[in-house]
């Protein structure tokens, strides 16, 4: 009897931790969108500067809470992780502000086979043909969005490429780092917040008015709009926060699944939010054999022999050992 209260304890708390971060994840990216089109605040790195300072001051009570512990990551690395991480995050908030929500999601969508790539180039992994096939539907349900989507524009695309691959990038250099230094999650977070706080909040205002050419000082701020940036910044502690804790709980595999569900009810919201656009019979079409694809590409990649690293020559006690480690933190590296 106690295995199966102790099998449904643990269902009751993956269920809330998946849907916490279903409803902080969906819920950043509508608030955004408000915050930009209906509001006018179309400062978008500045703006995700004060989700990282938000989520620094989490960091930073968790630590003081004992919940991080002290780790230790060098200068070096941490600038060649903000780097990518900070073309990531400011490329995906351009893209949100410049492109359509649905065409923002599916852009998201394309990651995975982005990162297959990176994954076959950078470590010799080797894919099943079921896992190569189901990248390849993913491919053309991307490109018939992208076709079909009229509200696509050539400065949104661009910034949607820029946000693809440096998020990709980002994703394999989390994992690089966790392995290398022997990082958690949320101590890979408490060093990169803080910095990546500093740099968006130093050079946002200058980038944003390059964008919008518009001052974040000269916004005409009223107290709808500090609430919005409030609830912004709120709501992004969440989803980090959630991310992780995900990432902890379920694999790979589900993480991207848990995806999957918020692209559908962030497309969904963003239709009735914010009007069609765009949003044809194609481009619906588009996301569903997108996504179908991005499901077959979990259950494929997850069975044995789908994805595989490709066997080195001589394999010795120590590869066999480092291999082992590497499993054991694949889970925590997809963040």
């Amino acid at each position: 009897m106690a295995p199966t209260n102790k099998a449904e304890r643990k269902a009751v708390v993956d269920v809330a931790a998946w849907m916490f971060n279903v409803v902080t994840s969906v819920g950043v990216i509508i608030v955004n969108k408000a915050l930009m089109a209906t509001y006018g605040f179309s400062y978008a790195t500045t703006l995700t500067g004060l989700h990282f300072a938000t989520t620094t001051l989490m960091t930073t009570a968790l630590r003081w809470f004992g919940f991080i512990q002290s780790s230790h990551l060098p200068l070096s690395e941490l600038l060649k992780f903000i780097l990518f991480a900070n073309f990531s995050i400011v490329g995906m908030n351009v893209s949100l502000m410049w492109n359509s929500v649905g065409f923002y999601q599916i852009a998201k969508l394309s990651m995975i086979p982005v990162s297959c790539f990176l994954e076959v180039v950078m470590d010799k992994i080797r894919y099943s043909r079921d896992t190569k096939l189901s990248i390849a539907v993913v491919l053309l349900g991307v490109g018939v969005c992208t076709v079909t989507d009229l509200s696509v524009n050539t400065q949104g695309f661009i910034a949607a490429f820029i946000a693809v691959w440096s998020t990709s990038l980002q994703q394999y250099y989390v994992l690089h780092l966790q392995r290398r230094y022997n990082l958690s999650s949320f101590n890979l977070l408490g060093h990169t917040a803080p910095a990546q706080a500093g740099t968006l909040l130093l050079l946002g205002p200058f980038l944003d008015y390059w964008l919008a050419n518009k001052r974040v000082d000269a916004y005409n701020y009223n107290l709808v709009s500090l609430m919005f940036i409030i609830l912004s910044c709120t709501i992004a502690v969440g989803t980090n926060l959630s991310q992780f804790i995900c990432i902890g709980r379920f694999t790979a595999v589900s993480f991207q699944v848990l995806g999957h569900m918020k692209t559908i009810l962030v497309l969904i919201m963003g239709f009735f939010f914010f009007g069609k656009e765009g949003l044809n019979l194609h481009v619906v079409l588009g996301m569903i054999i997108a996504v179908a694809g991005m499901i077959w590409y979990g259950n494929a990649s997850s069975k044995p022999g789908g994805k595989e690293r490709r066997s080195l020559s001589l394999p010795t006690s120590r590869q066999q050992k480092h291999a082992s480690f590497s499993d054991s933190n694949e889970h925590d590296g997809n963040v």
